[in-house]
């Protein structure tokens, strides 16, 4: 499974489980550092659709990779069955864990925002919205930097002025309203995801709560 990258990382334990593969913690011996090692079991990828993901969010990683705020990718390795991104580690939780306990004050609210406000604008200067912003979404490294990850889900606009998206993409609670309507949207919808979070961060439950 890590044959094409343990010449230079050690592979240490699981940090992070999702729908398509793992995430741990690896070490590099040449540099002394720790980072996270997200592993793709391109198997289990049944539809175009999610190999097009695949494709498509190391490519956004590396052209976002210039902002502090955003998840930095060092290294791709890849073979016939596995995909494993190299990225930046982050042990200081995420969004989610920190707001699970109820609301944060208005100062440590700012502090977040700013920096996601920051991660959001590169994005779409650089012509990508990622389309599933939450607290999930939204990681802490070692120095209490922000860094917004995942971009599975983005999609380019660049070079397409007033291009329109469509398609049913990111989570309940933090979804645009024309996005859960089936209509048209741009990349604005991840202002609105941004305006959910600084809610939740402020009063501790989102801003539309139902059970179904």
């Amino acid at each position: 499974m890590f044959q094409t990258l343990k010449n230079d990382f050690q592979i240490c334990e699981e940090i992070g489980r999702g729908r398509f593969g793992t995430v741990y913690r690896c070490f590099s011996p040449a540099t002394g550092e720790s980072y996270a090692c997200k592993s793709i079991d391109k198997n289990l990828l049944i539809d175009s659709t999610d190999r097009e993901c695949l494709d498509k969010e190391p490519k956004i990683l590396q052209l976002l990779s210039g902002n502090p705020n955003i998840l930095h990718l060092y290294k791709v390795y890849e073979d016939d069955d596995f995909l494993h991104m190299v990225t930046d580690f982050c042990p200081n939780s995420d969004l989610y864990e920190r707001v699970s306990s109820g609301s944060l004050s208005e100062s440590a609210a700012a502090a977040i925002l700013t920096q996601l406000v920051s991660a959001i604008s590169y994005c779409h200067h650089m012509g990508v919205a990622h389309r599933d912003i939450k607290p999930d979404n939204v990681l802490f490294d070692s120095e209490n930097r922000l860094k917004l990850a995942d971009f599975g889900s983005a999609e380019w606009f660049a070079g397409c002025e007033g291009r329109m998206m469509s398609g049913v993409v990111g989570t309940p609670y933090y979804v645009a309203p024309e996005v859960l309507m089936g209509k048209e949207y741009n990349e604005k919808v991840d202002v609105w995801s941004a305006g959910v979070i600084l809610y939740i961060l402020l009063s501790g439950v989102p801003p539309f709560w139902a059970e179904t």
